[in-house]
């Protein structure tokens, strides 16, 4: 699933993607989770020093009543990303030499990606409004049910639900 925004790559849009693909596709295919495991490019909005990041995803944690593990990719190695190779390559392919003129041509060339082998995409347009420069206080960073790992504690950490 892919999930078109229409406005700034926000941590908030990152996590938003992640919770409408568990809504749309992952509850259904994954009946009975609880928990979800995220790997993470460290890109922009969803990097390992990125507070909103964390606090959005505590707070999908809290909505979901699962527990969230994030495996941050190291700098500089998001290429070791699987859904760079496996995904976008053919929406790439998918897409090439169309002008991509509107959202509505976007979301129609990437949903109508196919593979022989059986890859189906789906697009959503998020139309929601994200803006950037968001502050991210002290004080809900203290609230977050984080357990950091062993191995690596600033890439790999585990966000609890809270109240469940």
């Amino acid at each position: 699933m892919v999930n078109v925004g229409v406005t700034h790559d926000t941590a908030e849009f990152a996590v938003e993607s992640i919770r409408r693909w568990w809504r749309l596709d992952g509850k259904r295919h994954y009946r009975g989770a609880v928990r979800l495991l995220i790997c993470a490019d460290s890109g922009g909005s969803n990097g390992n020093r990125q507070r909103a990041w964390k606090l959005h995803l505590q707070a999908l944690s809290d909505e979901t009543a699962m527990a969230i593990t994030v495996c941050h990719y190291p700098p500089g190695t998001s290429k070791w990303n699987q859904i760079e190779h496996r995904l976008f390559s053919f929406i790439s392919l998918n897409w090439r030499g169309k002008p991509l003129l509107n959202f509505e041509t976007v979301i129609n060339l990437i949903g109508g990606t196919r593979t022989k082998s059986g890859l189906k995409v789906k697009a959503v347009l998020d139309t929601n409004q994200y803006e950037t420069g968001v502050a991210t206080p002290d004080e809900e960073i203290d609230k977050l049910q984080i357990k950091r790992h062993k191995v690596h504690p600033n890439w790999n950490y585990t966000l609890l639900p809270r109240n469940s």
